[in-house]
C-alpha cells in the first residue's frame, strides 16, 4: 500500500486523538518500517492492521470501527489531493461508477505495481446501485467508510447497506446504496 494512505491513518490519529497517542500507538507496534512512511513508498498493509489494533487496544474503540471512520477521514483526504476526480462527477452514483474505469486506472499509471481492489457495479433499478468491492487485503470496514464518505461528500439522501461475501482472504464485499430522494424527484 501507498504510504499515503499510512501517513493519513496517522494524520487521523493526531486529529482525533493526539500526537501522543499517535506516538505511542507507533512506538508500540511491531512494524518492519518503524512508523516512518513516505508519501510515496509502499508498504505492507499488515502495518495498517497492526497500527489499528494498537489504537483500538490505547482507546477501546473496535478496529473495525476504526477502520470504518479512517474510511471517511481519507475519502474526504481524497476530495482535497485529488479535486479533478471529484469534479467532474455530479453524484455518488457517477463517483462509484468510474473507481475502476477511471480513476484506478490512472492510480496504474503512476504506480504500476499498485495492488488495486476491483469494483464491480449494477443499477437493477435507477434509485439503487448494487457495488461489490474484492481486495486481497481485510479492508471491508474501510471500503465501506469510504462509501459513507462518498455519501457524505455529495451530501446524498442514501441508505448504505453491507452484505459480506464467501472468501477465502482478504475482502468480498456487496454494498446496496439506495437513493432514498430518487421518489420525490419524480
Amino acid at each position: 500500500m501507498r504510504g499515503t494512505i499510512f501517513r493519513e491513518l496517522i494524520d487521523m490519529i493526531e486529529k482525533n486523538y493526539s500526537l501522543e497517542l499517535a506516538d505511542r500507538v507507533i512506538s508500540s507496534s511491531d512494524l518492519a518500517t518503524g512508523g516512518a512512511y513516505t508519501a510515496v513508498g509502499t508498504y505492507d498493509h499488515r502495518e495498517i492492521i497492526e497500527l489499528v489494533e494498537r489504537l483500538s487496544h490505547e482507546t477501546g474503540v473496535p478496529g473495525k470501527d476504526l477502520l470504518y471512520a479512517f474510511g471517511q477521514h481519507l475519502f474526504k483526504r481524497f476530495a482535497i489531493l485529488y479535486p479533478a476526480f471529484f469534479a467532474e462527477q455530479g453524484s455518488v452514483f457517477e463517483f462509484l461508477s468510474i473507481l475502476d474505469c477511471k480513476i484506478h486506472v490512472e492510480v496504474t499509471k503512476l504506480y504500476p505495481d499498485a495492488e488495486l481492489p476491483k469494483f464491480q457495479h449494477e443499477f437493477p433499478t435507477p434509485d439503487k446501485m448494487i457495488f461489490i468491492y474484492s481486495s486481497i487485503r481485510p479492508f471491508g470496514d474501510l471500503a465501506q467508510g469510504l462509501i459513507q464518505g462518498c455519501i457524505n461528500y455529495f451530501a446524498a439522501d442514501i441508505a448504505l447497506t453491507r452484505e459480506d461475501l464467501p472468501c477465502e482472504s482478504g475482502a468480498h464485499v456487496c454494498f446496496t446504496l439506495t437513493d432514498l430522494a430518487y421518489a420525490s424527484h419524480l
